[in-house]
């Protein structure tokens, strides 16, 4: 798999884009990794605010599995993985992300901001 790389404003506008590019860029079904894409990205869009610059990058481990990661320029917003109850309209994004990944977290960026990633055991 060749690495795939971009940076968007994170809107929601951006987000079916992001999927189709994804799965363009595979050239096979991603369904998994779009959802990671979709949950990831909207994080950014609902926390840390509509229209934030993020970059998305795509990658094979060593171990074989596909990491996505989605960075942003906020060092102070973390993702909390919450229980969302019957009657919550939202909070359950992570749990998602979790439910499909192998793992995922979180991690400093070089200079500033964050990345949030999770490893997939396919596609």
């Amino acid at each position: 798999m060749r690495p795939f790389r971009t940076g968007v404003l994170a809107v929601p506008a951006e987000l079916a884009a992001l999927r189709r590019a994804v799965r363009a860029h595979l050239d096979a079904p991603c369904d998994d990794l779009q959802l990671c894409v979709s949950e990831l990205v909207g994080n950014v869009i609902l926390h840390v605010g509509e229209g934030t610059p993020v970059t998305l990058a795509i990658t094979r481990t060593p171990e074989g599995r596909t990491r996505v990661e989605v960075g942003d320029p906020d060092p102070r917003l973390w993702p909390v993985l919450r229980r969302a109850t019957e009657e919550d309209e939202g909070g359950r994004g992570l749990a998602l992300v979790g439910a499909v990944a192998t793992r995922w977290g979180v991690r400093p960026g070089p200079h500033s901001g964050k990345t949030v990633w999770a490893e997939l055991r396919h596609p």
